[in-house]
């Protein structure tokens, strides 16, 4: 999405020069949310993008991964080649993190590309007994396909929560039931030993049946191939993209998953999975190249999750808030939590509740302060909570 955006920017944008798309994937550009939906269930084939890139006149490059980086020569090295570069975009995303002692264990799966789609497509459409390692975003929602399709499913997780790591207890601790509604069992503050043909050992002991096993721990930035670049990461991999999306490096900009940017709004550097900041960082980049007023990426990160039977949606950074507020009761089946800092509106999560989320999200954007009584009274809109 990211590096795709970037050259479709470029030509809104009047910039009449070469672009040249290159990607390690065979498959021509696609979007990634449909992987765990439509294109898992069989529903869908694919999920390309509707860009003809030949009218743009975008010389895309399929098959093709970045190897290295000579920022001396203004090259980029590739595995069909040398590319020379006058402006350089890393788009290069993120990989999942591997669950360790699973490398070359037969029916162990990720689910991050569509290759990774197309091989779990049959283990839903034969129901298959299915282990899911990892209550986050992505476990969540193969569960909720793989319940779709019939398959008996288990998620293993080490916290003693779901979204552990996305969410404090008291939000995340009513989703828990989620799993138990749509017939998944779920295991808390389980960890796994040892991954074998056929099962999946606890670390009590426990021996889990599986058909396949999908792992969904995590992701990385896809950096390890800048490594001697010169270019400037961060602990968690990242690219550490300046306010305007350059790196370290001259004529080089990074969006998207393999990049993190500091955020004046929040107070510290972000680093941002998610399909929207991959939709809106291009336009910051693209505006740049073109030499355009000096334009500054600091957005209201935004992403959406639909598992369970539930549409969840989340705004901001909740890291420094100070009072939690909530809207609705957590039990049921629309509510929302706020969470402010000094008064002031920093993140939002809703659930069933799209309107809260519109609402907030412009709030958050304008930093709005907010009546935590009449904001906790989901029979009034938000705006009009606003002090």
């Amino acid at each position: 999405m990211a590096g795709v955006r970037t050259a479709v920017a470029l030509r809104e944008k009047g910039y009449a020069g070469p672009v040249t798309l290159i990607g390690a994937e065979p498959h021509p550009p696609y979007d990634r949310p449909p992987l765990s939906k439509a294109v898992l269930l069989g529903t869908a084939e694919g999920s390309a993008f509707d860009i003809d890139f030949g009218a743009l006149s975008v010389d895309l490059r399929l098959g093709v991964a970045a190897t290295g980086l000579r920022p001396a020569d203004h090259e980029l090295d590739t595995d069909a080649g040398p590319l020379p570069y006058t402006t350089l975009v890393l788009a290069t995303g993120a990989e999942p993190v591997a669950l360790p002692g699973t490398d070359g264990v037969p029916g162990v799966h990720a689910l991050r590309t569509l290759d990774d789609a197309a091989l779990l497509r049959p283990v839903l459409r034969e129901r298959r007994r299915v282990v899911v390692v990892g209550a986050g975003w992505i476990g969540a929602e193969f569960a909720t396909a793989a319940r779709e399709a019939g398959c008996a499913v288990t998620v293993v997780e080490a916290a003693d929560l779901p979204l552990a790591a996305a969410l404090p207890a008291e939000v995340a601790g009513p989703m828990a039931g989620w799993y138990a509604e749509s017939g998944a069992e779920l295991l808390t503050g389980a960890r796994v030993a040892a991954v074998e043909p056929g099962a999946v050992v606890l670390a009590d002991g426990r021996r889990l049946t599986a058909d396949a096993v999908v792992v969904g721990i995590g992701a990385r930035p896809a950096t390890g191939w800048l490594a001697g670049s010169g270019i400037a990461l961060g602990a968690d991999g990242s690219v550490t993209a300046d306010e305007r999306l350059r790196t370290s490096l001259p004529e080089v900009h990074a969006v998207g998953d393999c990049a993190s940017f500091p955020s004046a709004r929040y107070g510290e550097r972000l680093l941002v999975h998610h399909w929207d900041n991959a939709l809106q960082g291009p336009l910051t980049v693209a505006a740049h190249i073109l030499g355009e007023s000096d334009p500054v990426y600091d957005p209201v990160p935004y992403f959406w999750s639909e598992q369970f039977g539930r549409f969840v949606q989340y705004a901001g950074h909740h890291a420094a808030a100070d009072t939690l507020v909530r809207r609705g009761d957590p039990e049921g089946a629309a509510w929302s939590v706020l969470w402010l800092r000094d008064g002031v509106l920093r993140a939002l999560l809703a659930v069933g509740r799209p309107r809260d989320l519109a609402q907030g999200r412009k709030l958050i954007e304008a930093g709005a302060r907010i009546d935590p009584e009449r904001a906790a009274d989901p029979s009034v809109p938000l705006r009009k909570a606003v002090r």
